[in-house]
């Protein structure tokens, strides 16, 4: 094993003491961001997250070495998302997108596999088919107070502050979608 190889393990057997995390826990919160380029990921790892450079460039480079790439188009992943039992959901995606999109030309509109991520310079919120008769809505609104439609995101989703239960493309309102934009120019 020669130095750096020696240096990189110590990193990581550290990793945990001095961040609370393992290399794989952070390799995972790291993907669920989406961001593919190093240096966009290792400026979210060290602002988001407070992790020092040698740290965040590590799970940088080892979460996107790793990374499964899909081949699935965003539109095969938002279809697949939708199908099935959560077809009737589609409309209030479509909804929320619609509304996004007017907030300006810097709003990257990322689909996963699970969710589609909203975000700017940084993800601001996500849209996610939960169940089969409901989409959250998940918002980074840092210090804003829950009420009881716009809930802490609690267990839901570690990569946003509030959720909102959406049910019915009439609950894509202007409530809804001030949340969404106060996230966005947060971001």
């Amino acid at each position: 094993m020669n130095a750096v190889d020696k240096a990189t393990q110590t990193m990581i057997q550290n990793l945990r003491e001095k961040t609370g995390k393992s290399l794989e826990e952070w390799i995972e919160i790291a993907r669920k961001t989406g961001i593919a380029k190093n240096r966009a990921l290792l400026d979210h790892l060290k602002s988001d997250h407070g992790l020092t450079h040698g740290y965040a460039n590590l799970i940088a480079i080892k979460a996107l070495e790793t990374a499964e790439q899909s081949t699935a188009t965003g539109d095969d992943l938002v279809a697949a998302q939708y199908a099935g039992a959560k077809a009737e959901l589609r409309p209030i995606y479509d909804a929320i997108i619609s509304a996004v999109e007017k907030f300006g030309k810097d709003v990257e509109i990322s689909p996963k596999k699970a969710y589609v991520s909203l975000r700017r310079s940084k993800q601001f919120a996500l849209v996610q088919p939960t169940t089969a008769t409901r989409v959250d809505v998940g918002i980074n609104l840092k210090g804003v107070e829950q009420t009881d439609r716009l809930e802490k995101s609690g267990s839901f989703n570690a990569m946003v502050s509030h959720r909102v239960r959406v049910s019915s493309k009439n609950e894509v309102d202007k409530e809804l979608i001030d949340w969404l934009k106060k996230g966005y120019e947060a971001a």
